[in-house]
């Protein structure tokens, strides 16, 4: 072998050049794609993930954001009272004894006559049927020729008669069943609001000492306070329409014979969070319960005519003269809310949901990159 001679010249293969998408520093196309459809699906992945965890959670997360949004509406009396020189812990236990004492003896009025309309209940469709039995003749009339199925039911019914059922009152099965679970959320409810209310600047004086610059720092001090402002405000004036709505329709009912007003009035107030439903849920109940409590149709009818126009009045009127558009709600978003709440927390969560979504809008609306979805849901 040679050693002065060269080495052989190595040759770059034919296809080792670089391509100009490689030269230009642009990333191939097929992995980019595959890159952004795997962040979808990890993106609705981790949605349905939230979404499952706060349904398995709710046992936890309805005492606390129930705690959060009753801490909104009742931190101005706690500052009222700090104002007069009365320690926020002071100020927050008096505050939470009054909520509780006002609760109990609501529950304690409305209780009696409650239970006494459900054990009537079973027993009053007969009744309810034989009252309306002048309103059905036409429509027998017009349905003669299908009374074989009219004689079917009546068999029916005859032969369900003679069967009777000693069963647990239902109140005191659910009592049985969920009571347990319904105290520990209701202590839990209330030992959460309290320290909410003692606390309310703790989580705010801490976010200002992160902040690194000062004008940060006033910026968050502006945006929490309007924040708290503006929800404390739309809680209150709702609560106080919602209550006055009950007052109203309590005692024109009661002023017209209708047994048990204050059971009605806390209905009316109560079902009133829930819009739309709530109100249709109030007006077949104050059917039902007039026609049971009088012989004549016509005059039972005044009291739902009489909810409805209370009803109307307060959602038409009173309710945007008082909101303005400011604090007004989009009605499809307020139905989507109503909807998607109630399925994942029940009737709690229908009752939440206004609340829940007028909170949050409020919250996007005083922050910039969330504003374009403030003024979609207003």
């Amino acid at each position: 072998m040679n050693p002065t001679a060269a080495p052989p010249s190595v040759l770059p293969a034919e296809n080792s050049s670089p391509s100009d998408d490689q030269l230009n520093g642009a990333p191939p196309e097929r992995p980019r794609k595959s890159a952004d459809i795997q962040s979808i699906a990890v993106t609705g992945l981790f949605v349905l993930a939230i979404f499952y965890t706060m349904y398995f959670m709710r046992g936890i997360l309805l005492p606390l954001v129930l705690a959060l949004l009753l801490s909104y509406l009742l931190r101005p009396i706690v500052r009222a009272l700090a104002r007069l020189h009365v320690p926020a812990a002071v100020g927050a236990a008096v505050v939470v004894f009054g909520l509780v004492a006002a609760i109990v003896c609501t529950i304690s009025a409305v209780t009696a006559p409650a239970v006494s309309w459900l054990q009537k209940a079973p027993y009053s469709v007969q009744t309810i049927q034989s009252k309306l039995l002048p309103l059905r003749q036409p429509i027998q009339n017009v349905a003669k020729a299908s009374g074989e199925i009219e004689k079917l039911a009546t068999a029916d019914s005859q032969a369900a008669k003679p069967v009777v059922e000693v069963k647990q009152h239902p109140i005191i099965n659910l009592l049985y069943v969920r009571g347990p679970e319904l105290i520990v959320s209701a202590v839990t409810l209330l030992i959460l609001l309290y320290f909410l209310l003692v606390y309310d600047s703790v989580f705010l004086t801490k976010l200002i000492k992160l902040l690194p610059t000062m004008t940060d720092k006033k910026r968050a001090v502006s945006i929490a306070n309007e924040i708290d402002t503006n929800v404390s405000r739309y809680l209150l004036t709702v609560t106080l329409i919602n209550i006055g709505l009950g007052i109203a329709v309590g005692t024109t009912a009661g002023l017209l014979g209708l047994r048990n007003p204050i059971m009605w009035g806390a209905m009316v107030a109560l079902l009133n969070f829930v819009p739309y439903l709530g109100a249709l849920t109030g007006i077949i109940c104050m059917t039902l319960g007039a026609i049971m409590s009088y012989d004549s149709v016509g005059y039972a009818l005044i009291f739902p005519a009489i909810y409805l126009g209370f009803a109307m009045l307060e959602g038409n009127f009173i309710t945007p003269w008082i909101m303005g558009r400011r604090l007004t709600l989009n009605p499809v978003m307020v139905l989507f809310s109503l909807i998607f709440w109630g399925w994942m927390w029940g009737v709690a969560g229908a009752i939440l949901a206004v609340p829940i979504l007028a909170a949050f809008r409020i919250f996007c609306a005083h922050l910039e990159p969330t504003e374009p979805i403030a003024e979609f849901l207003s």
